[in-house]
């Protein structure tokens, strides 16, 4: 209903569709969040969560019934704030969809990004890019940029003896992957975790073949949201579709960051992220890959399967370890 098949979409049925939440500026489960735009020219706008911390509630420092009480800062102080003693990760979300679905107020992403938060006592901000088809590549890659140098500018967000930004980031599916680019402009990311990332190429891998129609996915569904997506004349093996394919480029010189790279088996591109895995540690980078062989796409935004924990206590690690 959504995918037309002159090539256009129903966004106003898909935002009818898509079930969301507003931001919380009081904590909900130790968390807050509010929304900000960060650049007026192009209307973009990002989530941003934050951490509560615990103080005392009650007359007198006294904690009330409840014991202590959730608290952040207002948000105008806490974005003109000083940068902080001790270092923490700002973690660089852009969520999955396709490129044609959802935002950060999407339920399932909101609640990703809430879970984040926790395991790495940081800030998260969710990028509310554009959308295909009616802004194609590289507007999704662009806003990932122009958050990047935002996130950069603000002295709120650094932190540690350096007072430097320590930054990640972070894809869902199609969400956009930053990296290449902050390494060609010599800008310093920590890591950077993918999961489930929206590969393609020309040619038809095994998994593709094997998992067509299976488990929520079908190629012709992948097919489409590419055709939405990439330039008009562009077909799957372009450098944003098949990174490392006939068109792309090697990384070997480039001081690519560390990834981790969350793999379902049961996702019909598991093959191509395994593929781009791969192609990173040819080129010498330091690649970890979780592979879930027996986990659908999209596994990991519900708390309901052991992959599910086995996959954010991963995250959580490389968080700990690529931040010192």
């Amino acid at each position: 209903m959504l995918r037309r098949p002159d090539g256009t979409f129903d966004r106003y049925l898909a935002e009818y569709l898509d079930k969301r939440v507003p931001p919380n500026a009081r904590p909900v489960e130790g968390v807050s969040s509010f929304d900000h735009v960060i650049d007026q020219s192009v209307g973009l706008e990002v989530r941003i969560y934050r951490a509560a911390a615990a103080a005392a509630a009650g007359n007198g420092g006294e904690a009330g019934a409840e014991g202590a009480a959730a608290v952040t800062l207002p948000i105008l102080e806490f974005l003109t704030g000083a940068p902080a003693a001790e270092p923490f990760p700002v973690i660089i979300f852009l969520h999955g969809g396709s490129f044609a679905h959802s935002s950060p107020s999407t339920t399932i992403y909101d609640n990703l990004c809430r879970r984040f938060v926790k395991l790495s006592k940081g800030v998260v901000m969710s990028v509310n890019y554009r959308r295909a088809p009616d802004h194609r590549y590289p507007c999704a890659y662009d806003d990932g940029w122009t958050a990047l140098q935002w996130v950069l500018s603000q002295p709120c967000l650094r932190s540690g003896e350096d007072a430097q930004a320590h930054v990640f980031l972070s894809g869902d599916s199609s969400g956009g992957n930053v990296a290449v680019h902050a390494a060609d402009e010599g800008v310093n990311i920590c890591g950077n975790i993918l999961l489930n990332a929206m590969f393609g190429g020309n040619e038809r891998t095994e998994s593709e073949r094997r998992l067509d129609g299976k488990y929520f996915v079908t190629l012709q569904d992948r097919d489409w949201y590419w055709k939405a997506y990439l330039p008009e004349d562009a077909d799957r093996d372009h450098p944003a579709c098949n990174p490392f394919g006939p068109n792309g480029r090697r990384l070997r010189d480039l001081p690519f960051t560390k990834s981790l790279i969350i793999v379902s088996g049961l996702d019909l591109t598991c093959d191509q992220q395994l593929a781009y895995a791969e192609a990173l540690r040819e080129d010498g980078h330091h690649v970890k890959v979780v592979h879930c062989e027996k986990a659908t796409v999209g596994f990991y935004l519900l708390p309901n399967t052991d992959h599910y924990h086995e996959v954010m206590e991963e995250i959580a690690d490389f968080l700990q370890d690529c931040l010192f």
